[in-house]
């Protein structure tokens, strides 16, 4: 139909793109409202009617009642040089409008997230709102993916059995089922094949099952490649179970011949093609996170149970839990990524709050459906876990869970503090701003210095939620080596809040 098919090519500096993306998901979130702060805006409302109804009273008491019960008020260089009930009531009145802090109320929270979630930014923490953070302080469950969670990501095939043709052919018709698939397993198989410099066939009608399996016709013929189960289904031939415990057993003592470190998780897929039932196997190793380990004892250590949801199979999943200090109970293999929403579902109608961390699209279900979704993604790559997760670690470090979890309840922490500075503030100075101490002790505010007692109540609140950034995490830059970045980042707005603060109290 078309003579000539238009070709476009498009450049965009990576690095420019990716920051600015950072930026704008980080402005984002710092506008999305944590429940906290939507209990403080509604009592900031009434509370300032109360306010103006507590400074009438104050005029009306002192006025028609106070400056009679207490006529040595009107001694009081409030009160005039004539001593005038007028406007002894007056400026008590007005002291109590000036001084009352409404706004510490409302600026509790929004101040803490700002800091919290820009502070965030720096350490490769993009949090997706102070709802985020909220929520994540209160967690007391994790649940972690295996594979690219646990492990690194970086799947290698160490090991290729054949029960009815060549183990080449086997690599070659399984490269081909997986070419267009996303799952790090299938990249393994991919780059393997293109190492040993095999002709990949042509595929046509893929289907994918997230979480078992992958299909497609070659050479005439169906392949399936995933999980034994699922491979079998997919043909009426059964292969003698014999055959396949052998085949299973083979290819792993030769992965761990292979290996030159225990540290792996080892994963094995199948290959079926029709007419032949299953024909092979492919070992997958992928090396353990250097800290899985110290990461997982650690959330255990802040009372957090941790709970490993993999589809791979028992023995693998068992292996990899005892080495990193998961408990036996809490481990559960063979899982489908329902099975995983499921297990996550389960705990929150228990009444817990739960986390979930992963890196694949076969996530994506349960990053979503948990209170806290938890990415990991690897610099320059945007997936479909890191869309639907609440939190992306943009270090791709397993540590940085901890990091998310202390900067959130650090900042809930800082929340809280505000509030209680805010309501103990306005407890404090209202009454004495209306003149409680004035019969006894003839102290009285002026309404300038009222004035300055409100912007101190204020000001003691931005402090102390700046001071969020002496908070010690982990050294994002130097441990991950993205100076770039860190670099192309602006003053962050933590920096910017306490400049500003500066600049203001200057003018007093």
């Amino acid at each position: 139909m078309w003579d000539h098919c238009p070709l476009m090519l498009m450049r965009k500096n990576f690095v420019s793109f990716h920051v600015n993306l950072v930026f704008f998901q980080v402005e984002d979130a710092q506008g999305r409202e944590a429940t906290i702060q939507r209990l403080a805006d509604s009592i900031a409302g009434p509370f300032v009617y109360s306010v103006m109804t507590l400074s009438a009273i104050t005029f009306g008491f002192w006025y028609y009642f106070g400056s009679h019960i207490f006529p040595d008020v009107l001694l009081n260089d409030i009160a005039g040089s004539e001593g005038d009930p007028l406007l002894l009531s007056l400026k008590l009145a007005v002291d109590v409008l000036v001084v009352s802090c409404p706004c510490a109320l409302g600026l509790a929270t929004p101040t803490a997230i700002l800091v919290g979630t820009s502070l965030g930014a720096r350490q490769g923490l993009l949090i997706r709102g102070g709802d985020v953070l909220e929520r994540l302080a209160s967690v007391d469950h994790v649940m972690l993916d295996k594979t690219g969670t646990l492990t690194e990501g970086k799947p290698a095939v160490s090991a290729i059995m054949s029960l009815a043709c060549e183990e080449l052919e086997i690599l070659q018709i399984a490269a081909a089922v997986e070419k267009t698939a996303s799952h790090p397993i299938a990249h393994a198989i991919i780059s393997k094949a293109e190492s040993l410099n095999l002709s990949i066939p042509v595929t046509r009608g893929q289907l994918a099952e997230p979480g078992s399996g992958t299909m497609a016709e070659v050479n005439g013929l169906l392949v399936a490649v995933g999980k034994l189960k699922w491979v079998q289904e997919r043909f009426q031939q059964k292969t003698d179970l014999s055959d396949l415990t052998t085949l299973e057993q083979s290819v792993m003592h030769k992965s761990l011949q292979d290996s030159q470190s225990s540290n792996h998780s080892t994963t094995v897929v199948f290959v079926g093609r029709e007419g032949e039932g299953v024909i092979g196997a492919i070992s997958i190793s992928d090396k353990l996170r250097e800290d899985a380990e110290c990461t997982i004892r650690s959330l255990q250590h802040k009372g957090i149970e941790t709970i490993l949801l993999s589809g791979d199979r028992e023995e693998a999943v068992a292996t990899l839990a005892k080495t990193v200090g998961i408990k036996d109970k809490f481990v559960n293999a063979s899982l489908t990524p329902q099975q995983k929403s499921a297990a996550i579902s389960g705990l929150q109608a228990l009444g817990h709050r739960v986390a979930m961390v992963g890196d694949g699209i076969n996530d994506a279900p349960s990053l979503a459906l948990a209170d806290v979704g938890i990415a990991l993604q690897v610099e320059g790559q945007e997936t479909a876990a890191s869309n639907a997760a609440s939190i992306v670690l943009l270090g791709n470090r397993l540590s940085q869970v901890l990091d998310a979890l202390d900067l959130a309840r650090a900042t809930m922490a800082k929340v809280h503090q505000n509030l209680s500075w805010a309501v103990a503030y306005n407890v404090v100075a209202i009454p004495i701003a209306a003149g409680v101490l004035l019969p006894n002790s003839d102290f009285a505010m002026t309404p300038s210095l009222s004035g300055i007692q409100e912007l101190s109540g204020y000001g003691t609140q931005k402090v102390t939620s700046v001071d969020l950034v002496k908070l010690e995490m982990t050294d994002f830059d130097v441990i991950l080596g993205m100076d770039w970045l860190y670099s192309a980042m602006p003053q962050s707005t933590a920096e910017i809040e306490l400049s500003s603060f500066s600049s203001q109290m200057s003018l007093f």
